[in-house]
């Protein structure tokens, strides 16, 4: 079956598969039991079964689907089958997508004893370089950082690598990888499997699967961008400036779930976690350019649920699997309407119900329609007392004020820790990074 003829999954089929019916050996089998995976997703179904004939897939799954097991169960099969160092690379578009792959291989492969290298950006070059030598079976990692590695890392190579599986295909050139995946292509051999896997079939993903894909067989679980029907949906229409003043008070009503609430920029992350914890909420900021130690510091509070309130940048809008966000609330609109789906997401997982709320101002409409029209429905209002709201505009005001004296002592200290172990300096950080790019790039250009 060519790449033209999409193989697509019945939804009404009801029929009970099970891993074992997909070929899966034995070993893999009670490790899926263990991990509580109990019968096959819908992408799994179809890429599990191509994937063990040996065959190049290009996957389009929705968010959440289980994508990470289409491709972890048939790498881990052929490991077993062939053992080798340096048998799969693991390409991801983010850092923190990249340590919940390891994760999920790692707990995979626990019974087989699969090793793992994790290489991203933000982290120690020479620890990374270290781990390298070790000669891990699975490398999951960022391309920019790999290239690194690959053009400066001295005995590092991947010439007998037998399979790549590049994982959200579309954000990974969207985020302009495209010269670093051109890179890794041309230093890893052209006998190799290679599985693809995106949310849509831009025309970047188009171009890519022409250059690597020898024959893939297509599986596509949705044609159409949708949420799921657990997910409970609505958009409450205020004015700009009381956004804060709504926000304290969903959270006040909903007071006891797991919130994530989506901004548009880092500077805002900061601000409104800055915001909450000047009324006693507990918030925990999640944001690109925090240090990669801190991101998953604040990834695993959430996670433990020691923090109840995430507040993050799209960082984590994609891939992310934290099964108890009970609300995810759209502080800022997203730009692009897809990036709705893929927040939304990150709640009623894996068939549990869940809450999303987008706040919409007279800014937001044009983006609002856009995303009502990419769904295809259209959403209720959120009811509120208003009256109720603005009891807190007070007490929000003097939050607000706290919380831009404390944005101001950060950018004075110039990334000093003003707050608990929880906050990042981040407007310092970033000033000092921007620095040290530049004096290495002069230091580049010397050298030519």
């Amino acid at each position: 079956m060519s790449s033209e003829e999409p193989k697509k999954v019945d939804d009404d089929d009801e029929v009970s598969v099970t891993f074992k019916d997909l070929g899966v050996t034995d070993v893999l089998c009670e490790t899926c039991e263990t991990l509580k995976w109990s019968v096959p997703t819908k992408i799994q179904k179809e890429a599990i079964p191509v994937a063990l004939q040996g065959k190049d897939i290009i996957g389009l799954a929705e968010t959440g689907s289980g994508k990470t097991g289409a491709f972890a169960i048939p790498i881990l099969q052929a490991l077993l089958e062939n053992p080798q160092r340096y048998f799969a690379l693991i390409l991801t578009p983010t850092r923190e997508l990249a340590f919940q792959i390891s994760e999920q291989i790692e707990a995979l492969g626990s019974s087989i004893g699969v090793k793992c290298a994790v290489i991203v950006g933000g982290m120690d070059m020479m620890a990374q370089s270290l781990m390298l030598a070790k000669k891990p079976h699975i490398i999951i990692a960022t391309p920019g950082r790999l290239v690194d590695h690959l053009e400066n890392t001295k005995g590092f190579s991947l010439r007998n690598l037998k399979m790549l599986v590049m994982d959200e295909a579309d954000r990974i050139l969207n985020m302009d990888f495209e010269e670093e995946v051109d890179k890794i292509l041309k230093v890893i051999p052209r006998e190799r499997r290679t599985f693809l896997f995106s949310a849509t079939m831009t025309k970047k993903v188009q171009k890519l699967h022409r250059a690597s894909l020898v024959d893939p067989v297509r599986v596509e679980v949705s044609t159409k961008f949708q949420t799921v029907e657990q997910l409970q949906q609505y958009y409450i229409f205020i004015p700009v400036k009381y956004k804060d003043v709504y926000l304290v008070h969903i959270l006040n009503e909903m007071a006891g779930n797991s919130f994530m609430v989506f901004m548009a920029t880092c500077n805002g992350t900061i601000r409104v976690a800055l915001l909450l914890r000047n009324l006693g909420l507990d918030a925990i900021p999640l944001h690109g350019q925090m240090t990669q130690n801190k991101r998953l510091a604040s990834l695993n509070k959430f996670k433990s649920k020691s923090r109840s309130i995430l507040i993050s940048t799209d960082v984590s809008s994609r891939g992310l699997d934290i099964p108890h966000v009970d609300v995810v609330i759209n502080f800022d609109m997203p730009t692009h309407s897809k990036d709705y789906i893929h927040r939304v997401g990150r709640t009623a997982r894996a068939g549990r119900s869940g809450k999303a709320i987008t706040l919409v101002t007279q800014y937001d409409i044009e983006l609002y329609q856009r995303i009502e029209q990419l769904i295809g429905k259209k959403l209720p209002l959120y009811q509120v007392e208003d009256d109720e709201v603005m009891c807190l505009q007070e007490r929000v005001s003097e939050a607000q004020r706290l919380a831009k004296m404390n944005m101001k002592d950060m950018g004075d200290k110039k990334g000093k820790r003003v707050l608990d172990d929880d906050e990042e300096g981040a407007m310092g950080v970033r000033k000092k990074n921007i620095g040290r790019h530049k004096s290495n790039k002069s230091k580049k250009f010397k050298k030519k």
